[in-house]
Parts: structure tokens; sequence; C-alpha cells
């Protein structure tokens, strides 16, 4: 069984290493319910972040976890919710933050 990144300890919340992307998502991604979903979706891949929507119309995320967590994470953002057009995704490394919980950002 996965653990969900709030129900891993602190003092070592990764086995093997831990990264941390800063994600943009272009397209139709605003008003499909994508933040929601995409909490849903990091709760089941155990990532720990933050999402929310920008004034321009793109969606924003910081993801941390495991390499494949994180990956797997990247490629449902490529997607998104039924509903969403995403057009492209821009993609940063970042330094992890020892985040433990998704949430919706306002």
């Amino acid at each position: 069984m996965r653990l969900r990144a709030r129900d891993r300890p602190a003092c070592c919340p990764y086995a093997g290493g831990v990264i941390r992307r800063r994600v943009v998502v272009h397209g139709g991604v605003q008003g499909v319910g994508f933040r929601y979903s995409a909490r849903l979706q990091a709760d089941r891949l155990g990532v720990a972040g933050w999402v929310r929507n920008r004034a321009d119309g793109t969606v924003e995320t910081e993801i941390e976890g495991d390499e494949a967590s994180v990956r797997a994470m990247l490629d449902w953002l490529a997607e998104g919710p039924p509903g969403a057009i995403v057009r492209s995704t821009e993609v940063s490394e970042v330094e992890p933050t020892g985040e433990r919980e998704f949430r919706v950002a306002f």
C-alpha cells in the first residue's frame, strides 16, 4: 500500500530521494474542475504541493515526491481532467520544501 504524503514520517518522507517541480498548464484549464481533480490525483499518487488558478487563465502547481510519483503527476497534468483542454505545460525544477500535503490554493 502506498503511503500518502501526509502519512509519511517527517524524518524520511521518501525512500530514494525527493524532487519538486513547478508546472504551468496552458489551455482551457479553468472552470473545468482542474484544481480539485489535481488534488484527488495527487492524493492517489502520494505527492505533496499545491495548485491554483492564475489571472492569465493558466493553472499553476508545484508537486513534490519521489521521482516516479512526480512523473506520473506530470503525465496527468499534461492531459488534465475530463473537460480540460491542455495545450501545453511548462515544467521547471524547484528545491523540495518538505511539504507533506497537497492543497488547493486561492
